[in-house]
């Protein structure tokens, strides 16, 4: 690989980094503050978890519109990601828990614009074979960044809401300055559309199963999801918010890590054992995280990050080779944000049911994704190569 690829590939790594510090930080924060100060209700919290991938999953399939209209116009990505150091800002300014679901609209439709196209020049920029590897390496640095943005906000907590979004901000305007480096280096190799032929790349799964399993693993794997996991884990263990940021912090590393390892066998041996595995695991994830132990809580909660992590970058190989990857790209990331906006709601809704005891104490919010997981499981098990 030529230096100047290899150099911007590496420049979308480090922005994968400092935009997840940003928006980590940002999350527990939002989180908190909404729960604690502004008193809302759980189904409040979800509102405005969800509002936010809502907002980025209608944005997603904009963004890969654009982006074939000229790919020129993928440095609005970059000036997407910056436009959160401003929207961030509008927090500490509001009275209400409605004011912070509209807010995070704003940001989720930033993101939607933003980290698609960045997703989507990683995967047509780097070489096939190392597809898979390279993308999970991508995801793997912004788990890296999500656990020292935790590690930011327990150590930032005295500063309040408006000190952290300044740190925030600061790390949102870096991310976009290294979009555009990483953007102009890396704009020779950018192809948002090439002509359908026989003799052409093809996906090696079938498009259409990978994004039903895409959807169904995100309605499921959304009690893992922005602020509503922070306020569950948090009050469904009795630890404090410090404490639980912290504690997802490591657990979202760890899933990261080990992630890589089925990227490499996805790249060099089996996708479809690879997607198999991933669904499985991701299908008995809130089985797990229902029973209010700390063992089984953050158990559950690695195994949807863990499966939801590895299944990304594979995916995102997949679906590079679709003649208009572009598309597909913002098409996979808008289909899973308009499945973790139904799962967020469906937890939310569902958290007032209380728990069951039956010799163990059991979260009727999370046995609600009974149904989810076990067409996810079901799916996955139908998944051949294409």
């Amino acid at each position: 690989m030529e230096r100047k690829r290899l150099a911007g590939i590496l420049f979308l790594i480090a922005s994968a980094f400092t935009g997840t510090i940003a928006f980590r930080l940002a999350t527990p924060a939002i989180a908190f503050y909404t729960r604690d100060i502004l008193r809302a209700s759980m189904l409040a919290v979800s509102l405005v978890s969800m509002s936010f991938v809502l907002a980025r999953a209608f944005s997603s399939i904009l963004g890969g519109l654009i982006l074939e209209r000229g790919k020129k116009l993928v440095y609005l990505g970059a000036i997407a990601m910056m436009g959160n150091a401003l929207a961030v800002q509008l927090y500490p300014l509001t009275s209400n828990w409605i004011q912070v679901a509209g807010i995070k609209l704003l940001n989720g439709f930033l993101n939607g614009i933003s980290w698609p196209m960045a997703q989507f020049v990683l995967a047509v920029t780097t070489p096939k074979e190392m597809r898979a590897r390279v993308t999970a390496i991508y995801f793997f640095f912004g788990s890296i960044a999500s656990l020292l943005g935790n590690y930011v906000y327990a150590y930032t907590v005295n500063l309040g809401l408006s000190g952290q979004m300044w740190i925030s901000s600061a790390f949102f305007v870096l991310t976009g300055v290294i979009m555009v480096i990483s953007y102009y280096l890396l704009y020779g190799e950018i192809t948002p559309r090439r002509k359908k032929t026989p003799s052409g790349e093809r996906p090696s799964l079938n498009p259409k199963r990978t994004l039903t399993i895409a959807s169904l693993m995100a309605v499921i794997v959304a009690f893992t999801s922005g602020e509503i996991t922070y306020v569950y884990v948090s009050e469904a263990l009795g630890i404090d918010k410090a404490r639980t940021a912290i504690l997802l912090g490591w657990t979202g590393f760890f899933s990261a890590l080990l992630s890589y390892f089925v990227s490499w066998i996805a790249d060099v041996r089996s996708e479809v054992k690879m997607v198999k595995l991933t669904a499985l695991l991701a299908g008995i994830s809130p089985i797990l995280a229902s029973i209010k132990t700390a063992p089984t809580v953050f158990l559950g909660v690695f195994l949807a990050l863990f499966a939801f992590q590895s299944f990304r970058p594979v995916s995102r190989k997949v679906l590079a080779s679709y003649h208009r990857s572009s598309l597909a790209i913002g098409g996979v990331n808008a289909v899973q944000n308009l499945s973790t906006f139904i799962g967020g709601m469906l937890f939310g809704l569902a958290y007032s049911l209380g728990e069951i005891n039956a010799g163990i104490t059991l979260n009727l919010a999370l046995l609600a994704f009974l149904p989810f997981s076990l067409g996810l499981i079901i799916e996955g098990m139908k998944v051949r190569d294409n």
